[in-house]
């Protein structure tokens, strides 16, 4: 228990010291790079008594300067995953895969001093040693939602989002619960333009 406070005393120090002066957010033309890490429990709707825990990279790239009105203003970018870490605890077996998110689109809302707010919708695969889950299939799909909000330091930025995924085989297998988790993602960047 003491470790855990003193790893939560660690990353307070380091948010707060990046906050004393902001890097830009994100801005058209300009690209992101993140490495991240997750982790929930699974929810109602498939099967149950399952934890995750996730971690990969991100690349992506800011397409569109700010559109809409007032409080939906924000601009539009796409981004990939590369997710080397799956780690699947389930009732009968833990399970460890190894992913890809191709398709991340991503609404930056505009930047509010230093935060700035998202809405992310992503899809992906994943391919595992054992059954995910059990009695299913290796190979999945991931598809989830986030909402979420950068906190924009002097040179890095914090990431921090609450994320629905759903693991499923798509039919792939003759049997397919699916798999739902709630998950808290924190990710450090940054973003820059060339």
């Amino acid at each position: 228990m003491k470790s855990l406070w003193a790893i939560l005393f660690f990353v307070f120090c380091l948010v707060r010291s990046g906050l004393a002066q902001t890097e830009p957010g994100p801005e058209e033309g300009g690209n992101e790079v993140q490495v991240w890490a997750g982790g929930g429990h699974s929810v109602p709707g498939g099967t149950q008594n399952t934890e995750a825990f996730d971690a990969g990279a991100r690349y992506g790239r800011v397409l569109t300067d700010a559109h809409w009105p007032w409080i939906l203003r924000g601009r539009f970018e796409y981004a990939v995953d590369v997710v080397p870490v799956y780690t699947i605890f389930q009732p009968l077996e833990t399970a460890y895969a190894w992913g890809f998110n191709p398709l991340v689109l991503k609404w930056n809302f505009v930047r509010r001093g230093k935060f700035s707010p998202y809405f992310e919708l992503s899809g992906g695969a994943l391919f595992s040693n054992k059954n995910i889950p059990t009695y299913t299939n290796t190979v999945n799909f991931s598809p989830s939602a986030a909402l979420g909000t950068h906190i924009l330091g002097e040179k890095y930025n914090w990431s921090l989002d609450v994320r629905y995924l759903h693991i499923s085989n798509a039919g792939l297998g003759y049997y397919n619960p699916g798999l739902n988790t709630v998950q808290v993602r924190l990710g450090v960047g940054r973003f820059w333009k060339r």
